[in-house]
């Protein structure tokens, strides 16, 4: 486990993370980078602020993004052998980050899902309404051997004033990964304090960039070279290290 901030200095980089477990910067398959030219910019731009390992994860929800462990791989194929000719020196894999719904079910029961590192599987709840049968869910997926990992929780605003949702998911086996974003303001205040309560009652164990475009590569260089997220972060401890690296 990695402690953050030992020292009385501000950390104005992200090399303490070690690796980002969630990002959007495969090509052209989601919501995040359009094309290759993109993810090595958007890749170029977190190898400047000390990150040197990534684990994309693209959506695979099937009413916008139907992607298959075929569509993902090739995304990858095309952007890592790009990637090896400019910056050989940074290393690139992925898995998937899936929404949680009659969809999922089957994908999980074939056993077709892109776990982490260590069969770790990064899920997600749709911002507005709770998944129903949530519990069943990370029940069935700790049933089939894997260890879920909830992505953003800070961002499901009906959890909100409800800490003990958050603690049951946890007693569950539940991980919980935060978006560093969050704790800048960036999706709203309601967020953001949100995401301070959670890493006060030390519920969070991953952190990651989330990263889909320019506009959160500018306001995370920002955050990050601004000392203001080792302010915000304080001596939390994360499991990113520990788990991926």
């Amino acid at each position: 486990m990695f402690s953050f901030f030992k020292r009385s200095t501000l950390v104005r980089d992200l090399s303490w993370m070690g690796v980002d477990i969630h990002s959007h910067i495969l090509p052209g398959i989601d919501d995040g980078s359009p094309d290759v030219d993109s993810s090595l910019r958007f890749i170029n731009g977190l190898s400047e602020l000390g990150l040197q390992k990534f684990i994309a994860t693209p959506h695979v929800f099937h009413d916008f993004y139907p992607n298959t462990p075929l569509t993902i791989d090739s995304a990858w194929s095309s952007l890592h052998q790009e990637l090896k000719k400019s910056r050989p020196d940074l290393e690139l894999s992925y898995a998937a980050e899936y929404m949680l719904d009659i969809d999922f079910d089957p994908v999980l029961k074939a056993n077709q899902c892109l776990p982490l590192l260590g069969n770790y599987l990064l899920v997600e709840m749709s911002f507005q309404v709770e998944t129903m049968n949530i519990e069943k869910y990370i029940f069935d997926i700790s049933l089939s051997g894997k260890v879920p990992v909830l992505a953003h929780p800070e961002r499901y605003i009906y959890y909100h004033n409800d800490l003990q949702k958050y603690r049951r998911l946890k007693e569950m086996g539940c991980l919980f990964q935060l978006n560093l974003l969050s704790l800048a303001g960036y999706y709203g205040k309601g967020i953001k304090k949100a995401a301070q309560v959670l890493l006060k009652e030390n519920l969070i164990d991953l952190v990651g960039t989330d990263l889909h475009h320019d506009r959160h590569l500018r306001a995370l260089t920002t955050f990050v070279r601004s000392g203001d997220l080792s302010k915000a972060i304080g001596s939390n401890q994360f499991k990113n290290r520990e788990m991926f690296l």
